[in-house]
């Protein structure tokens, strides 16, 4: 079984991702982690954001980027019942059902339990952002 790391490398729909991941020296992370959830925007989901100014800054760059990591596997089975998601950024992911569909945060899963040897990637169709954390739950 393939890494993180390799998976997305051998997917062209993760350029985007892999190039914001370098940026921040996160690749070494989804290659050596134990047991981590990535949930993984496709190239179409970073045209949503205004990701060349996001880049000029490095530090929110990461706080983005990190916000899409998760310790432990979180399989999609089960991510229902986790309404707070932490993140390894410090904040956390808000699952909710909409329209009869989970949804994290403000996106969609479009694949989900794509198994490596280091944890599951769940593919999503928008960037998270964290700035935006938590207004999801209808608790708060």
């Amino acid at each position: 079984m393939k890494s993180i790391l390799t998976t997305l490398r051998e997917d062209p729909a993760f350029e985007t991702l892999l190039h914001a991941l370098n940026k921040v020296s996160l690749l070494e992370v989804l290659a050596n982690a134990e047991k981590i959830t990535l949930f993984a925007p496709d190239n179409q989901a970073f045209t949503r954001i205004n990701l060349e100014e996001i880049q000029l800054d490095r530090s929110k760059l990461t706080d983005i980027l990190t916000y899409h990591l998760v310790d432990g596997e979180h399989p999609f089975e089960g991510l229902e019942a986790e309404e707070n998601i932490y993140t390894r950024n410090g904040k956390h992911l808000t699952a909710h059902l909409e329209a009869g569909e989970l949804r994290i945060d403000n996106a969609a899963l479009t694949r989900t339990d794509i198994r490596c040897s280091n944890g599951i990637i769940h593919v999503i169709d928008n960037v998270f952002l964290p700035q935006f954390s938590g207004w999801y739950c209808a608790c708060c």
